[in-house]
């Protein structure tokens, strides 16, 4: 156990301040503090509020998480950021708190790819991933199909969503029929109780011509929406049940399908789902259900390590200081659009990097190397 990386990860893509810990692939701490209360008076998230809530929320999370899993700061192999994607000024702070407590303690610095991140916490649930692994990744900001051969270097991207992302539908769907915010959680509650074949929406891009693993929800969206105010223009009351159970349905049954057409497609049987809406409780049972029929197993991680959280960060940088993956340089950047293909940004031959402790002189400048200028062991 003691030989296996140590490493602190920390998330900063939207409303979630998540500071993980994590050795090898054991989970040791995951301290959360979420500003999703300061954002539902405005039906959504505010990147200002969400940038100002992580900067006071980030050292208290951090000592929260080293108390919970028992280690000094100094016992860190390694502290891994989301990089991106995300809100710019969210990654901001998280990419600054990083590197202010790297370069303290003289640490390797790891940025990297939140949805690769989505991805490599199934390892701290059910164990390493299997090389080749499809990815069926669905949030409020992203629904996308990943191949992944190798988490830490080698994402391909199959297909995305080309308008609203799945959870962002749910939102939407949600304010229309003012069940509040967020959106994902309640319609799955009030969808338990009603018939998912009451109503029939379109399923987007599943016309033989259609893109195979792209995704649509913007038409799904605009014509739940249209049903409803037709029987409120008509005086009618709107079931929402019904509406919750059929709108949620139209929405998993096109992720699902189109997961396992990828994975058979590609000769690969095994699907993972991640992201905050893998939390939804039919997007599960419809997928278990389908991959059983398939031959395809399964891998969900549970709710709480689906959202956003810092666990997630600190399973993908534990992954590259175990594969010897480059560090990343002090001049690493929050990018709110870094492509998948990018799990991690490493630094670069001729990226100039102030040595620790050495900030006056200039003409030594270098990359920084693991291990340099710890000043405090």
């Amino acid at each position: 156990m003691a030989d296996e990386p140590l490493v602190l990860g920390i998330e900063t893509s939207c409303d979630e301040t998540g500071v993980g810990i994590v050795r090898g692939t054991t989970l040791l701490a995951d301290a959360i503090a979420s500003s999703v209360d300061e954002h539902a008076r405005f039906g959504g998230v505010v990147p200002e509020v969400a940038s100002r809530a992580h900067l006071e929320a980030m050292v208290p999370t951090i000592e929260r998480a080293l108390k919970e899993a028992g280690v000094s700061a100094r016992d860190l192999d390694g502290i891994a950021v989301t990089a991106g994607p995300g809100l710019a000024g969210a990654l901001l702070v998280g990419v600054s708190a990083a590197k202010a407590y790297a370069y303290a303690l003289g640490k390797p610095l790891y940025g990297v790819n939140h949805l690769a991140s989505h991805i490599c916490v199934d390892q701290l649930e059910h164990g390493a991933l299997p090389e080749p692994t499809m990815a069926l990744l669905v949030s409020g900001g992203h629904s996308s199909l990943l191949l992944s051969s190798d988490i830490t270097s080698d994402v391909r991207p199959m297909g995305a969503t080309i308008d609203d992302a799945a959870g962002e539908a749910f939102d939407k769907i949600a304010r229309v029929l003012n069940l509040g915010f967020p959106g994902g959680p309640v319609i799955d509650r009030y969808a338990k109780e009603g018939d998912p074949n009451a109503i029939s929406f379109p399923r987007g891009l599943t016309g033989p011509r259609d893109p195979a693993y792209d995704f649509s929800f913007s038409g799904l969206k605009t014509a739940v929406a249209r049903w409803i105010e037709a029987r409120r223009a008509a005086g009618e009351e709107v079931p929402v049940r019904d509406v919750s159970a059929s709108f949620q349905e139209a929405v998993v049954d096109v992720l699902t399908r189109k997961a396992v057409r990828a994975c058979k497609d590609e000769g690969v049987d095994h699907l993972m789902i991640g992201g905050g809406v893998a939390a939804n409780s039919r997007l599960r049972s419809l997928a278990q259900e389908r991959c059983e029929a398939a031959g395809i197993r399964l891998r969900v991680p549970r709710p709480k390590l689906c959202t956003d959280n810092g666990a997630m960060v600190a399973a993908l940088g534990a992954e590259m200081v175990a594969r010897g993956r480059p560090a990343s340089s002090w001049d690493l950047s929050a990018d709110s659009s870094l492509p998948v293909t990018d799990p991690h940004v490493p630094g670069h031959d001729h990226d100039h990097v102030h040595e620790v402790g050495d900030p006056a002189h200039h003409h030594h400048d270098h990359v920084h190397e693991v291990g340099e200028g710890n000043l405090y062991s």
